[in-house]
């Protein structure tokens, strides 16, 4: 029999707040270390927490863009493990009663399906500080500005069965925090990171098998060759005759094969209990409402809103929808000319040079305005579609704008319908014996002739008109 893969994810993401869940202390990134601590995130005796209103009004937002259960009344709870860099030897979280409950996800899958996926829950914590390595000689640094930081950690149910699942559910979630504004997203900095619980069973079997959790996957490759190696090691020890350990496995980017890294401890060996230093959160009304107010239109909608205003397929609305940032690119060009136009240069000419420079849309050298005014002068055939490939490479890496790149280097198109039949002329009594072939059957010299009309005027010809005025030369 065939084995099936269990999948679900735990999901940090590390809310934007100017300050610390339960203090005032700064959560810029990049600080030097220890610079951004106070009695509080440095547990010092006496020391009490003040819970961070923002971080919650983020957690209600996500709650509701996700259809979810909001508890009126959640609990913070403390978590009793020992890391060297938790200050407090316990972190504050919640267990039993966590402020946002159960919700959904729609999913698109890579084959065009979609799949929904359970959420769980998702619940408010503080972040643990930072071990430093590199630098030191048999010893380690800590840095706790990170102690603190506020996160929502999201809890899918187990409802995956493949790794091209889990990464399309994971990239939703990374587009929805980022559309809310809750979170920036950034994987590189640790912002946005998920631990992958994975479990192998035969399929048609009910029972889930022994999960093994993978830790800290800060990219989507990651994720997927994490799960891959995990299904292959897994199945290895089943069909052994082996059992697979409950434990907790870390993952080697350079061998791409997960490691051990201690057994799995179960919920109770935590000690969870109410921390009495902070009352149970009570969610109002008010508060609520204030939040639904600040929710922006969501990818699903908007997706559905840009196949219909715009007449878009469902693969175009789906990759311009990907993010916020660049589905507001994708309207401000739109606005300015053809929307099916815009969403062709954008996915391709403008995605693809970010993508070979390693930018993001945020960072594009091309602005909407820019890209607008270069895809007017196609639909308004003052140049070829080539001739502004051309023109988008200059505005890529010089900057300027389309309309004078085209006046300062001669771009425009030939569109005069008597030098373009004077230039064919020209070209047909040139290649007397292309001609008489064409004329025998060989169709295929079509793309002969309008190629030589294209060299002949630099590719400055307007391809429309030369394939009129060729058709209609050929065939005297």
């Amino acid at each position: 029999m065939e084995w099936e893969v269990v999948i679900g994810l735990e999901v940090h993401a590390q809310l934007n707040t100017k300050t610390k869940i339960f203090c005032g202390c700064a959560t810029r990134y990049g600080a030097a270390p220890n610079t951004q601590t106070c009695p509080v995130c440095l547990a010092m005796p006496g020391s009490l927490p003040v819970l961070n209103a923002a971080a919650v009004e983020k957690a209600i937002m996500f709650g509701l863009a996700i259809n979810a259960q909001l508890n009126r009344e959640s609990v913070f709870a403390r978590k009793n493990y020992f890391y060297p860099d938790l200050p407090k030897g316990y972190q504050i979280s919640q267990y039993e009663l966590p402020v946002v409950g159960r919700g959904e996800l729609l999913v698109q899958l890579p084959d065009g399906s979609e799949k929904t996926v359970g959420i769980t829950r998702a619940h408010l914590e503080e972040d643990a500080g930072k071990s430093l390595h590199e630098g030191f000689v048999g010893e380690s640094g800590i840095d706790l500005n990170r102690a603190g930081t506020p996160l929502l950690e999201i809890v899918s149910e187990p409802d995956m069965r493949s790794p091209a699942e889990a990464v399309a559910y994971l990239k939703k979630l990374h587009a929805l925090v980022r559309y809310l504004d809750i979170c920036d997203g950034n994987m590189q900095e640790g912002s946005f990171r998920c631990d992958a619980n994975v479990s192998m069973r035969r399929k048609g079997e009910s029972r889930f098998g022994t999960r093994a959790e993978i830790k800290n996957l800060n990219s989507f490759r990651f994720l997927e060759k994490a799960i891959e190696f995990e299904m292959e090691r897994q199945i290895d020890i089943l069909e052994s005759g082996g059992t697979v350990v409950q434990e907790t496995r870390l993952f080697d980017a350079n061998k791409n094969e997960t490691r051990s890294m201690r057994s799995k401890e179960e919920a109770n060996d935590y000690r969870y209990f109410p921390d009495p230093d902070l009352l149970p959160l009570i969610l109002t009304d008010a508060q609520i409402e204030a939040a639904r107010e600040k929710l922006p239109e969501l990818p699903d909608a908007k997706r559905a809103r840009f196949m219909a205003q715009y007449k878009l397929p469902a693969y175009d609305a789906g990759v311009l929808t990907a993010s916020r940032a660049l589905a507001d690119y994708f309207e401000a060009v739109a606005s300015q000319t053809d929307a099916k136009l815009a969403a062709n240069w954008i996915m391709v000419e403008l995605l693809g040079a970010l993508n070979k420079a390693g930018l993001e849309i945020e960072q594009s050298p091309v602005s909407a305005e820019q890209l607008g005014g270069l895809l007017a002068r196609i639909t308004d055939n003052t140049i070829s579609g080539k001739i502004a490939k051309d023109v988008f490479e200059i505005l890529f890496t010089e900057g300027g704008t389309a309309d004078a790149i085209i006046e300062a280097r001669g771009l425009k198109q030939i569109t005069d319908a008597g030098a373009l039949e004077a230039i064919i002329d020209e070209i047909l009594a040139a290649n007397p014996q292309q001609l008489a072939d064409y004329r025998a059957g060989k169709d295929k010299l079509f793309g002969f002739f309008v190629g030589q009309a294209m060299k002949a005027t630099q590719g400055k010809a307007n391809p429309a008109q030369v394939n009129e005025l060729l058709r209609r030369k050929l065939a005297g």
